[in-house]
């Protein structure tokens, strides 16, 4: 603690953070009182800038909303302060990282307009932090029981094996969850690491994952109060009412991903998600989880990382993805296209090729325009596919045999 020669602000912050520590306060009365000891704004946010706790007077938000220190989310971007103060006004921003036991938890946000934070008042700022810290992680003790029993409870509901009918309903009561109404699953996974961030260790990849589970609660606790949400270690799962106005769920999904997306800065992880067929009754949940995680593995293959994908969208590929052996459909995929499955330039020129004159009905004038080909050039090609192939132009069957094999190359490597 901070040691003071007499009464004054130091001291008297000292005497009101220890309060906190003694009665068990929280973070949020931590950035009330180190606010109104310095005479600045104070928030507590998560590690990207998630504003959780604090407040800052009309004038200093005033002069934040004018420097463009939030996101349209929400987000306060932490990254512009972390490593030095910035200038707000006559006064700045000044940003202090929670950590407890090497793990990053947090951070302390500060910022005024009439004055730089003195040597003095930076003290301060850590203490309150260190008290922050030592909070956060009491709270996190707490709350990680309840969210563990939430996300066992939450799993076995989508599994199919809930229990007795008393044991749901005093459990959903508890929770206050409300499971009546129509709802979509939506399952949200951390795309893998890019190539070139180097290997990434498993405690990092367990502090994004607390991270982003945090996020997701935090959003669906302001947009969609109620709704079951649970982290089960690789991904984020939860339940989101819909209604007749939007059967599918995409407003208010796109609410809250967008919510939690923010402008990715902070060190925001990109995300995959995947949104099931409207379920009526907690019967169709197992159906409605295993169509929301199937769409995430097919949207990230067919649309790159960062995609939302919703069962209801896949076309074809619906069906495919309801195929429970990849091995069959990959012999699917090899007994219609033959060479054409192989991974060397010239397979997939062709199967190029073969798409376009797919999707123009093979019209060779019209695929070899698509593909700036001849006219020739694209007989030539037709001639060869039918080689390997069989008479493609004159046989629809075989037609819808390769346009489906095609598109189970998409799910298939």
């Amino acid at each position: 603690m901070i040691v003071a020669d007499g009464p004054g602000p130091a001291s008297a912050l000292n005497d009101a953070l220890t309060r906190l520590v003694v009665d068990g306060g929280d973070p949020g009365r931590v950035a009330t009182e180190v606010g109104r000891v310095l005479d600045a704004g104070v928030l507590v946010t998560s590690t990207d800038g998630r504003v959780r706790d604090g407040a800052v007077p009309e004038p200093v938000e005033a002069a934040l909303a004018a420097g463009d220190w939030t996101d349209p989310s929400g987000r306060f971007r932490v990254e512009r302060a972390t490593s030095t103060p910035a200038p707000l006004g006559a006064g700045e921003v000044r940003v202090v990282r929670i950590v407890a036991e090497g793990a990053d938890l947090a951070r302390l946000v500060a910022c005024r307009t009439s004055a730089p934070f003195t040597d003095g008042e930076s003290a301060d700022l850590e203490l309150a932090a260190a008290i922050a810290a030592l909070l956060i992680t009491r709270e996190h003790a707490v709350t990680g029981v309840e969210n563990k029993y939430q996300a066992d409870f939450l799993r076995d509901l989508l599994l199919g094996r809930p229990g007795p009918e008393a044991y749901v309903e005093e459990h959903l009561e508890a929770f206050d969850w409300d499971l009546t109404r129509p709802a979509v699953v939506v399952c949200a996974e951390i795309d893998p690491a890019a190539a070139d961030e180097g290997p990434v260790s498993n405690q990092q990849h367990r502090q994004w994952q607390e991270r982003f589970a945090r996020a997701w609660r935090q959003v669906v606790r302001e947009v969609a109060a109620a709704s079951p949400l649970a982290d089960f270690s690789s991904e984020v799962v939860c339940l989101l009412s819909v209604d007749d106005a939007d059967p599918r769920g995409h407003h208010v999904v796109r609410r809250v991903v967008d919510a939690v997306t923010g402008d990715k800065g902070g060190g925001r992880r990109s995300f995959t998600v995947g949104v099931s067929r409207e379920s009526t009754s907690r019967a169709d949940l197992p159906r409605a989880y295993a169509q929301a995680r199937r769409s995430v593995e097919i949207g990230r293959r067919l649309r790159g990382p960062g995609s939302t994908t919703y069962f209801d969208e896949l076309g074809v590929h619906r069906l495919i993805a309801l195929v429970p052996d990849p091995a069959e459909l990959q012999a699917f995929a090899s007994d219609v296209l033959g060479p054409l499955v192989g991974t060397t330039t010239e397979a997939a020129d062709l199967r190029e090729t073969l798409q376009v004159l797919l999707d123009t009905n093979f019209n060779v004038a019209e695929a070899a325009r698509l593909q700036f080909f001849h006219y020739n050039t694209m007989r030539y090609r037709v001639g060869k596919l039918e080689r390997l192939l069989g008479p493609l132009s004159s046989d629809p069957h075989l037609r819808l045999d390769a346009a489906l094999a095609l598109r189970v190359l998409d799910l298939v490597p």
